[in-house]
């Protein structure tokens, strides 16, 4: 599972810094490209809530993981072939939609195969998070030899991978219980302490817009050139791996949500330490809260997803919720940016805050 883990975030590794770039080069505008983009955060509400549940309902995750993997590779095809905005709109749009199943789909088999093997998620997990480093390094060499134009090439080659990895699986064998949360689905949202790791997480995992969208652009003006703007968004991926590495040790120790609070109170304190446009020196120490803002955070979520009655389904929801809030607060981001400068990352911290009352609330009554 490592190895899928690797090859498919080698793809989201070139993607996300690069794609746009390819946009560009086929003539599209700013206005143009973000409209484009913005369909990745669309797709996900839109279609992982149905996919997830046809998967418990039938006990399928092999399956839709391979098909929906090679599915996509297909759709870059079509966009390559692609010129002018709306044709590259369709067919990104469409790649978007078999996209935003694949992670759901690969979490949901990793929870259970390793939760049977008696693994922890975040060691093979933390694969994913390097290859990622590498594919930003690889991608940028890539588009100094290659061009942009190759760009979309580069990603069909590595959802291929990705999906001749997904046929090495194991399938796993459909149990009742998984089978039996497609119908309990709606008894989900009647869990107090599944709404309080959603609410946790979304607004958690939101709190990190401004960083995202902007951080960049605030150390570019600070006088930071690319190599040390590299370096710091490579310290807080090194920061993320190492907490993954360990972390079958202390979620032997904390619960999911003792693990979400602990992510939720470092995104508190590594936000507000940001809004006041701290000196260079600090950056990397705070470049290394990542571990907790996201890390912690996300591996407490997985954790309590883990749980065999919850299924697919609760990948799913939890995913498109994520999704929604996110890009909510992405969109608001650019306001504050402009409004109010690194003080925008107040508004971060009072996200991270109210998710962090909520985690610590729940643990009163939690079970997970």
């Amino acid at each position: 599972m490592g190895l899928f883990y690797a090859a498919y975030f080698v793809f989201g590794g070139i993607q996300l810094p690069f794609l746009p770039v390819w946009l560009a080069d086929r003539g599209l505008d700013s206005r143009q490209i973000g409209l484009v983009l913005a369909l990745a955060m669309a797709a996900r509400p839109a279609v992982v809530p149905l996919a997830t549940r046809l998967a418990d309902r039938f006990g399928w995750l092999k399956g839709p993981l391979v098909a929906s993997a090679w599915v996509t590779a297909a759709a870059f095809v079509l966009l390559e072939a692609c010129h002018g905005f709306p044709p590259i709109l369709a067919a990104y749009a469409l790649a978007s939609l078999t996209q935003a199943v694949i992670l759901p789909f690969a979490d949901a088999y990793a929870l259970r195969g390793l939760t049977e093997r008696g693994r922890a998620y975040g060691p093979v997990r933390m694969w994913g998070s390097a290859s990622f480093i590498a594919a930003n390094l690889g991608g940028g060499l890539l588009l100094e030899r290659l061009g942009a134009p190759n760009v979309v090439w580069a990603l069909v080659a590595a959802l291929a991978v990705t999906a001749l990895t997904a046929t090495t699986l194991r399938p796993l064998r459909p149990r009742p219980e998984a089978v039996a949360a497609h119908a309990a689905g709606p008894s989900l949202w009647r869990s107090r302490t599944f709404v309080a790791v959603v609410a946790t997480g979304s607004l958690v995992q939101a709190s990190h817009a401004v960083l995202y969208g902007f951080a960049s652009l605030q150390w570019a003006a600070k006088g930071l050139d690319g190599l040390e703007i590299g370096a710091l968004w490579g310290i807080g991926v090194v920061a993320e791996i190492a907490l993954f590495a360990v972390s079958g040790r202390l979620q032997a120790r904390l619960r999911p949500l003792d693990m979400l609070a602990l992510g939720a109170l470092g995104a508190v304190l590594r936000w507000i330490v940001m809004a006041f446009d701290p000196p260079t020196a600090m950056l990397p120490a705070l470049q290394c809260l990542h571990a907790l803002s996201f890390g912690a955070t996300h591996l407490g979520a997985m954790q309590f997803l883990a749980d065999e009655r919850r299924g697919a389904t609760a990948q799913g929801d939890y995913a498109s919720v994520v999704a929604v809030v996110f890009a909510v607060t992405m969109g608001a981001s650019g306001l504050l940016v402009s409004a109010f400068g690194s003080l925008a990352y107040l508004a971060m911290a009072a996200s991270a805050t109210a998710g962090a009352v909520i985690a610590l609330g729940a643990r009163r009554y939690a079970r997970a």
